[in-house]
């Protein structure tokens, strides 16, 4: 985990190649200090990690971002609106490399789309 305390994983299933894990947001992480603090906004790049993580959970295996495409960002990720999100994701290994489509989400509001590669690390 980057980020020490910042999440912890509530569930996490898999349904017919889908993962869909549900974690909790500590909306009193030394993260929201700075961004920002009488607005808490959860950095895109933090829900990225989410995903990479996700996705080291999944292969077992510590991983490095390859390329990241088609990311967007539709909404923002307040834990003071809702401590929870979503991770909804399929993952596939080709040539020992994952590539990973996630959608993130926030009381069924879509935060965040991703298409992601990793490569395994040692």
């Amino acid at each position: 985990m980057l980020l020490k305390d910042f999440y912890s994983v509530l569930s996490s299933t898999e349904l017919e190649g889908e993962f869909i894990t549900e974690v909790s947001i500590n909306k009193n992480h030394d993260l929201y200090r700075g961004h920002f603090p009488d607005r808490p906004v959860t950095p895109g790049v933090i829900l990225m990690q989410l995903f990479k993580e996700e996705a080291e959970r999944r292969s077992n295996r510590k991983l490095q971002l390859v390329t990241a495409t088609n990311v967007k960002f539709m909404a923002v990720v307040d834990p003071n609106v809702c401590e929870k999100l979503l991770l909804q994701s399929s993952i596939v290994s080709e040539n020992g490399i994952l590539k990973l489509k996630g959608i993130a989400k926030q009381n069924d509001t879509i935060s965040l789309k991703i298409s992601a590669t990793y490569k395994p690390i040692s």
